[in-house]
Protein backbone atom coordinates (compact mmCIF):
# COMPACT_ATOMS: atom_id res chain seq x y z
CA UNK A 1 0.00 0.00 0.00
CA UNK A 2 1.30 3.50 -0.87
CA UNK A 3 2.30 5.81 2.02
CA UNK A 4 -0.55 8.21 1.22
CA UNK A 5 -3.10 5.39 1.33
CA UNK A 6 -1.68 4.19 4.64
CA UNK A 7 -1.66 7.75 5.96
CA UNK A 8 -5.23 8.34 4.85
CA UNK A 9 -6.22 5.20 6.72
CA UNK A 10 -4.63 6.51 9.92
CA UNK A 11 -6.16 9.93 9.35
CA UNK A 12 -9.62 8.40 8.84
CA UNK A 13 -9.26 6.45 12.09
CA UNK A 14 -8.31 9.65 13.93
CA UNK A 15 -11.22 11.68 12.55
CA UNK A 16 -13.76 8.86 12.93
CA UNK A 17 -12.57 7.04 16.06
CA UNK A 18 -12.25 3.38 15.31
CA UNK A 19 -13.17 3.99 11.67
CA UNK A 20 -11.86 2.02 8.69
CA UNK A 21 -11.08 3.59 5.32
CA UNK A 22 -13.09 1.66 2.77
CA UNK A 23 -12.67 3.60 -0.46
CA UNK A 24 -10.76 6.54 -1.99
CA UNK A 25 -12.20 8.22 -5.11
CA UNK A 26 -11.11 11.36 -7.00
CA UNK A 27 -13.68 14.15 -7.19
CA UNK A 28 -14.11 16.20 -10.36
CA UNK A 29 -14.67 19.98 -10.03
CA UNK A 30 -17.77 19.49 -12.22
CA UNK A 31 -19.13 15.96 -12.50
CA UNK A 32 -21.51 17.02 -15.30
CA UNK A 33 -18.88 18.94 -17.31
CA UNK A 34 -18.94 16.56 -20.27
CA UNK A 35 -22.56 17.42 -21.07
CA UNK A 36 -22.61 21.00 -19.73
CA UNK A 37 -21.26 22.78 -22.83
CA UNK A 38 -19.95 26.26 -22.19
CA UNK A 39 -20.83 26.07 -18.49
CA UNK A 40 -18.67 23.01 -17.81
CA UNK A 41 -15.98 23.75 -15.26
CA UNK A 42 -12.65 22.26 -16.31
CA UNK A 43 -10.40 23.29 -13.46
CA UNK A 44 -10.62 24.05 -9.77
CA UNK A 45 -8.03 25.07 -7.19
CA UNK A 46 -7.56 21.61 -5.71
CA UNK A 47 -7.41 17.88 -6.32
CA UNK A 48 -9.96 16.53 -3.80
CA UNK A 49 -10.50 12.90 -2.89
CA UNK A 50 -13.69 11.40 -1.49
CA UNK A 51 -12.95 9.11 1.45
CA UNK A 52 -15.54 6.57 2.50
CA UNK A 53 -15.03 5.62 6.14
CA UNK A 54 -16.89 2.85 7.97
CA UNK A 55 -17.33 3.48 11.70
CA UNK A 56 -17.30 0.71 14.35
CA UNK A 57 -21.10 0.37 14.06
CA UNK A 58 -20.92 -0.23 10.30
CA UNK A 59 -22.18 3.23 9.29
CA UNK A 60 -20.50 4.87 6.32
CA UNK A 61 -19.32 8.44 6.47
CA UNK A 62 -18.02 10.44 3.48
CA UNK A 63 -15.12 12.85 3.96
CA UNK A 64 -13.18 14.98 1.48
CA UNK A 65 -9.38 15.13 1.52
CA UNK A 66 -8.18 18.25 -0.29
CA UNK A 67 -4.83 19.36 -1.59
CA UNK A 68 -4.14 22.51 -3.58
CA UNK A 69 -2.32 22.43 -6.90
CA UNK A 70 0.12 25.13 -8.04
CA UNK A 71 -1.53 27.57 -10.44
CA UNK A 72 -1.13 31.22 -11.54
CA UNK A 73 -4.00 32.49 -9.37
CA UNK A 74 -1.86 33.33 -6.37
CA UNK A 75 -1.14 29.68 -5.51
CA UNK A 76 2.18 29.27 -7.30
CA UNK A 77 4.22 29.19 -4.07
CA UNK A 78 3.98 26.47 -1.46
CA UNK A 79 3.38 29.17 1.15
CA UNK A 80 0.31 30.34 -0.82
CA UNK A 81 -1.16 26.85 -0.69
CA UNK A 82 -0.62 26.67 3.05
CA UNK A 83 -2.26 30.07 3.33
CA UNK A 84 -5.33 28.99 1.36
CA UNK A 85 -5.89 25.74 3.22
CA UNK A 86 -5.26 27.13 6.71
CA UNK A 87 -7.58 30.04 5.91
CA UNK A 88 -10.26 27.54 4.86
CA UNK A 89 -9.83 25.54 8.06
CA UNK A 90 -10.10 28.68 10.20
CA UNK A 91 -13.05 30.11 8.28
CA UNK A 92 -15.42 27.33 7.23
CA UNK A 93 -16.95 27.05 10.69
CA UNK A 94 -17.88 30.73 10.74
CA UNK A 95 -20.30 30.37 7.84
CA UNK A 96 -23.80 29.09 8.69
CA UNK A 97 -24.69 25.96 6.76
CA UNK A 98 -21.14 25.38 5.55
CA UNK A 99 -19.51 21.95 5.54
CA UNK A 100 -17.33 21.52 8.60
CA UNK A 101 -13.54 21.58 8.32
CA UNK A 102 -12.25 18.65 10.34
CA UNK A 103 -8.49 18.87 9.93
CA UNK A 104 -5.69 20.75 8.20
CA UNK A 105 -2.14 19.62 7.65
CA UNK A 106 0.69 18.86 5.30
CA UNK A 107 1.86 15.83 3.36
CA UNK A 108 5.17 14.67 4.78
CA UNK A 109 8.27 13.62 2.85
CA UNK A 110 7.13 9.99 3.05
CA UNK A 111 3.78 10.86 1.43
CA UNK A 112 1.76 10.51 4.64
CA UNK A 113 -0.47 13.30 6.03
CA UNK A 114 0.79 15.29 9.03
CA UNK A 115 -1.98 17.01 10.99
CA UNK A 116 -1.79 20.65 12.08
CA UNK A 117 -5.14 20.41 13.86
CA UNK A 118 -4.96 22.13 17.21
CA UNK A 119 -1.93 24.23 16.25
CA UNK A 120 -1.78 27.98 16.71
CA UNK A 121 0.42 30.61 15.10
CA UNK A 122 3.22 29.39 12.81
CA UNK A 123 6.86 29.83 13.66
CA UNK A 124 10.24 29.77 11.99
CA UNK A 125 13.65 28.98 13.46
CA UNK A 126 16.86 30.21 11.80
CA UNK A 127 20.53 30.46 12.59
CA UNK A 128 21.85 33.60 14.29
CA UNK A 129 24.04 35.93 12.21
CA UNK A 130 27.01 37.33 14.09
CA UNK A 131 27.93 40.91 13.27
CA UNK A 132 26.00 44.13 12.99
CA UNK A 133 23.44 45.53 10.55
CA UNK A 134 24.67 47.54 7.58
CA UNK A 135 22.31 50.25 8.82
CA UNK A 136 24.78 50.92 11.64
CA UNK A 137 27.49 51.54 9.05
CA UNK A 138 25.30 54.04 7.23
CA UNK A 139 24.58 55.96 10.43
CA UNK A 140 28.31 56.24 11.04
CA UNK A 141 29.07 57.26 7.46
CA UNK A 142 26.43 60.00 7.75
CA UNK A 143 28.48 61.49 10.58
CA UNK A 144 32.10 60.87 9.58
CA UNK A 145 32.11 60.37 5.83
CA UNK A 146 32.96 57.29 3.77
CA UNK A 147 36.19 55.40 4.43
CA UNK A 148 37.81 52.83 2.16
CA UNK A 149 36.05 49.97 3.97
CA UNK A 150 32.67 51.65 3.40
CA UNK A 151 33.31 51.84 -0.34
CA UNK A 152 34.54 48.26 -0.36
CA UNK A 153 31.43 47.03 1.44
CA UNK A 154 29.21 48.91 -0.99
CA UNK A 155 31.03 47.25 -3.87
CA UNK A 156 30.75 43.82 -2.23
CA UNK A 157 26.98 44.23 -1.93
CA UNK A 158 26.35 45.28 -5.52
CA UNK A 159 28.78 42.69 -6.88
CA UNK A 160 26.85 40.03 -4.97
CA UNK A 161 23.60 41.31 -6.47
CA UNK A 162 25.05 41.29 -9.97
CA UNK A 163 26.01 37.63 -9.53
CA UNK A 164 22.62 36.73 -8.07
CA UNK A 165 20.82 38.44 -10.96
CA UNK A 166 23.03 37.08 -13.73
CA UNK A 167 20.97 34.14 -15.00
CA UNK A 168 17.51 34.69 -16.53
CA UNK A 169 14.65 32.62 -15.16
CA UNK A 170 11.98 31.38 -17.55
CA UNK A 171 8.82 31.48 -15.41
CA UNK A 172 6.11 33.78 -16.85
CA UNK A 173 3.69 33.07 -14.00
CA UNK A 174 6.31 34.07 -11.43
CA UNK A 175 7.04 37.27 -13.36
CA UNK A 176 3.41 38.35 -13.44
CA UNK A 177 3.09 37.45 -9.79
CA UNK A 178 6.09 39.61 -8.92
CA UNK A 179 4.71 42.56 -10.87
CA UNK A 180 1.26 42.12 -9.32
CA UNK A 181 2.68 41.88 -5.81
CA UNK A 182 4.75 45.02 -6.34
CA UNK A 183 1.55 47.03 -6.64
CA UNK A 184 -1.22 45.04 -4.99
CA UNK A 185 0.28 42.92 -2.22
CA UNK A 186 -0.22 43.80 1.44
CA UNK A 187 3.52 44.41 1.65
CA UNK A 188 3.52 46.18 -1.73
CA UNK A 189 2.42 49.66 -2.68
CA UNK A 190 -1.29 49.25 -1.89
CA UNK A 191 -0.63 47.75 1.52
CA UNK A 192 2.00 50.31 2.50
CA UNK A 193 -0.26 53.18 1.43
CA UNK A 194 -3.00 51.74 3.65
CA UNK A 195 -0.55 51.94 6.55
CA UNK A 196 -0.51 55.75 6.41
CA UNK A 197 -2.85 57.82 8.52
CA UNK A 198 -5.06 60.49 6.99
CA UNK A 199 -3.07 63.36 8.50
CA UNK A 200 0.57 62.47 7.81
CA UNK A 201 2.51 65.66 6.98
CA UNK A 202 3.68 65.73 3.33
CA UNK A 203 1.73 62.53 2.60
CA UNK A 204 -1.89 63.55 2.21
CA UNK A 205 -4.43 60.96 1.02
CA UNK A 206 -4.67 62.85 -2.29
CA UNK A 207 -0.91 62.64 -2.82
CA UNK A 208 -0.82 58.94 -1.95
CA UNK A 209 -3.75 58.22 -4.26
CA UNK A 210 -2.02 59.97 -7.14
CA UNK A 211 1.21 58.09 -6.48
CA UNK A 212 -0.67 54.79 -6.33
CA UNK A 213 -2.39 55.53 -9.65
CA UNK A 214 0.94 56.20 -11.33
CA UNK A 215 2.25 52.87 -10.02
CA UNK A 216 -0.75 51.00 -11.44
CA UNK A 217 0.11 52.31 -14.89
CA UNK A 218 3.61 50.89 -14.45
CA UNK A 219 2.19 47.43 -13.82
CA UNK A 220 1.09 47.31 -17.45
CA UNK A 221 4.46 48.57 -18.65
CA UNK A 222 6.22 45.80 -16.74
CA UNK A 223 3.93 42.85 -17.53
CA UNK A 224 5.34 42.15 -21.03
CA UNK A 225 8.96 42.18 -19.79
CA UNK A 226 9.09 38.64 -18.41
CA UNK A 227 12.60 38.19 -19.80
CA UNK A 228 13.78 40.35 -16.89
CA UNK A 229 12.87 37.72 -14.30
CA UNK A 230 15.81 36.78 -12.06
CA UNK A 231 16.51 35.30 -8.69
CA UNK A 232 16.20 38.09 -6.13
CA UNK A 233 16.58 38.54 -2.40
CA UNK A 234 13.32 40.50 -2.29
CA UNK A 235 14.06 42.70 0.75
CA UNK A 236 17.68 43.75 0.34
CA UNK A 237 17.79 46.66 2.76
CA UNK A 238 20.48 47.58 5.32
CA UNK A 239 18.72 45.96 8.28
CA UNK A 240 18.80 42.61 6.47
CA UNK A 241 22.54 42.73 5.75
CA UNK A 242 24.84 41.74 8.63
CA UNK A 243 28.53 42.51 8.25
CA UNK A 244 31.26 40.79 10.18
CA UNK A 245 34.85 41.87 9.76
CA UNK A 246 35.90 43.25 6.41
CA UNK A 247 33.52 42.80 3.48
CA UNK A 248 31.98 39.45 4.43
CA UNK A 249 28.26 39.57 5.14
CA UNK A 250 25.26 37.40 5.96
CA UNK A 251 21.73 38.06 4.73
CA UNK A 252 18.42 37.91 6.57
CA UNK A 253 14.78 37.61 5.53
CA UNK A 254 14.69 36.87 1.82
CA UNK A 255 11.13 37.68 0.76
CA UNK A 256 8.41 37.42 -1.88
CA UNK A 257 9.39 34.06 -3.28
CA UNK A 258 12.93 34.86 -4.37
CA UNK A 259 11.99 35.81 -7.94
CA UNK A 260 11.48 39.26 -9.42
CA UNK A 261 13.14 42.14 -11.19
CA UNK A 262 16.75 43.03 -10.30
CA UNK A 263 15.62 46.63 -9.80
CA UNK A 264 13.80 45.54 -6.65
CA UNK A 265 17.02 44.52 -4.89
CA UNK A 266 19.17 47.36 -6.16
CA UNK A 267 16.65 50.05 -5.22
CA UNK A 268 15.98 48.47 -1.81
CA UNK A 269 19.67 48.92 -1.05
CA UNK A 270 20.50 52.21 -2.71
CA UNK A 271 17.52 54.30 -1.62
CA UNK A 272 18.86 54.00 1.90
CA UNK A 273 21.89 56.12 1.03
CA UNK A 274 19.81 59.28 0.57
CA UNK A 275 17.41 58.16 3.30
CA UNK A 276 20.17 58.03 5.93
CA UNK A 277 21.32 61.48 4.79
CA UNK A 278 17.91 63.13 5.17
CA UNK A 279 17.59 65.35 8.24
CA UNK A 280 21.38 65.16 8.67
CA UNK A 281 23.04 68.31 7.26
CA UNK A 282 26.28 67.44 5.50
CA UNK A 283 25.66 63.68 5.60
CA UNK A 284 25.41 63.40 1.83
CA UNK A 285 29.14 64.14 1.59
CA UNK A 286 29.68 60.66 3.02
CA UNK A 287 26.65 58.80 1.68
CA UNK A 288 26.60 60.36 -1.78
CA UNK A 289 29.76 58.52 -2.88
CA UNK A 290 28.16 55.21 -1.84
CA UNK A 291 25.05 56.01 -3.87
CA UNK A 292 27.10 56.87 -6.94
CA UNK A 293 29.42 53.89 -6.52
CA UNK A 294 26.52 51.43 -6.09
CA UNK A 295 24.67 52.52 -9.22
CA UNK A 296 27.69 52.82 -11.49
CA UNK A 297 29.28 49.57 -10.35
CA UNK A 298 26.10 47.51 -10.56
CA UNK A 299 25.23 48.77 -14.04
CA UNK A 300 28.76 48.08 -15.23
CA UNK A 301 28.92 44.61 -13.64
CA UNK A 302 25.48 43.50 -14.79
CA UNK A 303 25.28 45.30 -18.14
CA UNK A 304 21.60 45.81 -17.31
CA UNK A 305 21.12 49.38 -18.51
CA UNK A 306 17.42 48.60 -19.03
CA UNK A 307 17.10 48.51 -15.26
CA UNK A 308 16.85 52.31 -15.33
CA UNK A 309 13.74 51.95 -17.52
CA UNK A 310 11.91 49.84 -14.93
CA UNK A 311 13.27 51.13 -11.61
CA UNK A 312 10.57 53.75 -10.97
CA UNK A 313 7.79 51.65 -9.37
CA UNK A 314 10.31 49.82 -7.19
CA UNK A 315 11.72 53.16 -6.09
CA UNK A 316 8.19 54.37 -5.33
CA UNK A 317 7.48 51.29 -3.26
CA UNK A 318 10.64 51.63 -1.19
CA UNK A 319 10.16 55.38 -0.79
CA UNK A 320 6.67 54.76 0.54
CA UNK A 321 8.07 52.30 3.09
CA UNK A 322 10.76 54.69 4.29
CA UNK A 323 8.36 57.65 4.41
CA UNK A 324 5.70 55.75 6.37
CA UNK A 325 5.51 56.85 10.02
CA UNK A 326 4.66 53.32 11.14
CA UNK A 327 8.17 52.26 10.12
CA UNK A 328 10.19 55.43 10.58
CA UNK A 329 8.31 57.81 12.90
CA UNK A 330 11.33 60.07 13.39
CA UNK A 331 11.53 61.21 9.76
CA UNK A 332 10.70 64.88 9.31
CA UNK A 333 7.95 66.13 7.01
CA UNK A 334 10.68 67.63 4.81
CA UNK A 335 12.43 64.29 4.56
CA UNK A 336 9.17 62.55 3.71
CA UNK A 337 8.41 65.13 1.05
CA UNK A 338 11.86 64.63 -0.49
CA UNK A 339 11.45 60.85 -0.69
CA UNK A 340 7.97 60.97 -2.18
CA UNK A 341 9.01 63.73 -4.56
CA UNK A 342 11.84 61.56 -5.86
CA UNK A 343 9.37 58.70 -6.38
CA UNK A 344 6.91 60.94 -8.22
CA UNK A 345 9.61 62.26 -10.51
CA UNK A 346 10.73 58.73 -11.33
CA UNK A 347 7.20 57.50 -12.02
CA UNK A 348 6.61 60.35 -14.47
CA UNK A 349 9.85 59.80 -16.42
CA UNK A 350 10.68 57.25 -19.13
CA UNK A 351 13.78 56.21 -17.20
CA UNK A 352 15.28 56.83 -13.77
CA UNK A 353 18.36 59.01 -13.45
CA UNK A 354 20.38 58.38 -10.26
CA UNK A 355 21.68 61.96 -10.47
CA UNK A 356 18.27 63.17 -9.29
CA UNK A 357 19.13 62.15 -5.73
CA UNK A 358 21.92 64.71 -5.71
CA UNK A 359 19.33 67.47 -6.04
CA UNK A 360 17.78 66.49 -2.71
CA UNK A 361 20.89 67.80 -0.97
CA UNK A 362 21.92 70.63 -3.29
Amino acid sequence: MAPLDEGLGRLAAALVPGGRLEKVEPLSPDAAAASAGATGKAEGYGAPLRLTVVDPDGRRRALVFRTMAPNPFGHDRRADRFDGLVLAYDGFGRIPGHVAALDVGAIGPDGAPISLRGSGEPYLVTEFAEGRPYADDLREVAGRGAADLDLARCEALVDWLARLHAAPVDAPVAWRRAVRDLVGHGEGIFGIVDGYGDDVPAASPARLEALESRAMAWRWRLRPRASRLRRTHGDFHPFNVIFGAGTGFTLLDSSRGGLGDPADDLVALTINYPFFALDRPGAWRGLGPLWRRAWSRYLAASGDVALLEVAAPFLAWRALVLACPRFYPGLSAGGRDALLGLAERALDAPAFDPAWAEELFA
